[in-house]
């Protein structure tokens, strides 16, 4: 390969390819294929790899955003209604998510499967082959706009369109015929939040796969700290109880423990499991701080102080 490639001239740009034709002959410069890379040598090569144990995060994070989303606005916008009202629209949407996943998984190639053939990412600019294009002399552009982190570009907007369709044909029929259509603004709020998240993708997809596991992380802190103030913080006790023995309470906060256990695993991919576990084993540490430090930190007490 190297002896042939060496005869071939570079093409300008860092993501334009040739495509071998065969006697030893290639195609001018321009894209390569869905589902090829240019090597060092400009030459079109098939991805035959898998996605990186990162990559799985990455893709289980953009699903998990689509999830949370459903989950928040179910809550959000029912809370005068009671929750075991609303636990059927809960688990139409953990049940649409996963049926979106396989669905996704099995289009794209290998098809029918459920692993993923990948190119490999190695820089921020792979997300971004289209602002890439080069211009030759400073005369006409060489378009090679392309996905070179295939698919983990397509495979999220695959997902999102899936998780839409399925949405709009389960969650009306359970919203009707389960809650009494107490999960009509929930849906109106998914037709606006997908779109979003699709635009989000296609515009800030390689800063998400770059910063996501810094983001999971802050946002749990941060919303997670928001939902124990709404709580009865008036001694250790009431916060105990209002926090461990309230169902609704308590699900929010497991559900914040593992968005944050989540984004220390991603973050350190568990490279050296002597270090990385004993600090997911302080996951829950910031709920424990905040209900030791309740009685110094209340509002209320400002006034003593002065």
């Amino acid at each position: 390969m190297t002896d042939l490639s060496a005869k071939v001239e570079r093409c300008p740009g860092l993501y334009c390819g040739r495509i071998p034709l065969g006697n030893n002959n290639y195609s001018e410069c321009g894209a390569c294929p869905r589902g090829y890379q240019p090597n060092e040598e400009s030459i079109c090569l098939a991805c035959d790899s898998e996605p990186t144990f990162y990559d799985w995060m990455y893709l289980a994070f953009m699903a998990l955003l689509s999830l949370v989303l459903h989950w928040f606005f179910i809550d959000y916008t029912n809370r005068k209604k009671t929750t075991k009202s609303l636990i059927s629209l809960h688990i139409s949407a953990l049940l649409e998510s996963i049926i979106a996943a396989i669905l996704t998984l099995l289009l794209v190639e290998p098809y029918g499967s459920l692993t993923v053939r990948s190119c490999p990412v190695s820089k921020l600019s792979d997300w971004y082959s289209m602002l890439l294009n080069p211009q030759p002399n400073y005369t006409k552009t060489l378009y090679c706009t392309q996905e070179i982190v295939y698919p983990l570009y397509t495979i999220v907007m695959i997902y999102y369109a899936f998780s839409l369709l399925l949405m709009m044909l389960v969650r009306p029929v359970i919203s009707y015929k389960f809650t009494e259509k107490k999960g009509t603004k929930s849906i109106y709020a998914a037709l606006y939040f997908h779109p979003v998240l699709i635009v989000l993708q296609a515009m800030l997809s390689g800063l998400l796969y770059y910063s996501f596991s810094y983001l999971v992380i802050a946002a749990s802190l941060i919303t997670g700290v928001i939902h124990l103030s709404g709580c009865d913080l008036s001694s250790y006790s009431s916060v105990t109880k209002d926090i461990f023995l309230n169902g609704r309470n308590l699900t929010i906060l497991v559900g914040h423990w593992f968005l944050h256990a989540f984004g220390i695993i991603s973050l350190t991919q568990l490279t050296q499991l002597e270090i990385h576990l004993p600090i997911l084993a302080l996951v829950p540490f910031p709920t424990i701080f905040f209900i030791l430090t309740i009685q110094f930190s209340h509002p209320s007490h400002l006034e003593d102080v002065n």
